[in-house]
């Protein structure tokens, strides 16, 4: 075997190893996330995950407003233009700009609930 080979193949076995370890590792014990303390202190007893989910659809939407608003600014810009091309071209970027921020709160609002569906399954069973 040369010296190469021999290099190629610790750097992968290097690599593979804290994957190897992870797969092997027993499963972590059930989490006491302090819900029934908060309970009998009277702050209410929601799960925290339902709490961040709240917030990050509340602020999602609020970002989501803002790019709608964007968007109809751009098209009253576009309407009140009367053929000043200068004032069309500034239009039609507001609304590109809506139109991509709107996208990427989309996606982001998918992502986002993606993940905490995930973890909710992972940490409930």
């Amino acid at each position: 075997m040369s010296k190469k080979t021999f290099t190629k193949i610790a750097a992968v076995a290097l690599w593979a190893l804290p994957f190897v370890a992870f797969a092997a590792a027993p499963a972590a014990p059930a989490v006491d996330l302090g819900i029934e303390y908060g309970a009998q202190t009277g702050l209410g007893g929601r799960d925290p995950r339902e709490i961040v989910a709240q917030v990050i659809n509340i602020a999602l939407s609020l970002l989501g407003i803002v790019a709608v608003v964007i968007i109809i600014a751009g098209g009253f810009l576009w309407m009140t233009a009367g053929g000043n091309e200068e004032n069309v071209d500034k239009a039609r970027k507001m609304i590109f700009a809506g139109i991509i921020g709107l996208a990427i709160i989309l996606s982001a609002y998918a992502i986002a609930k993606w993940v905490i569906e995930r973890l909710v399954t992972v940490t409930t069973g």
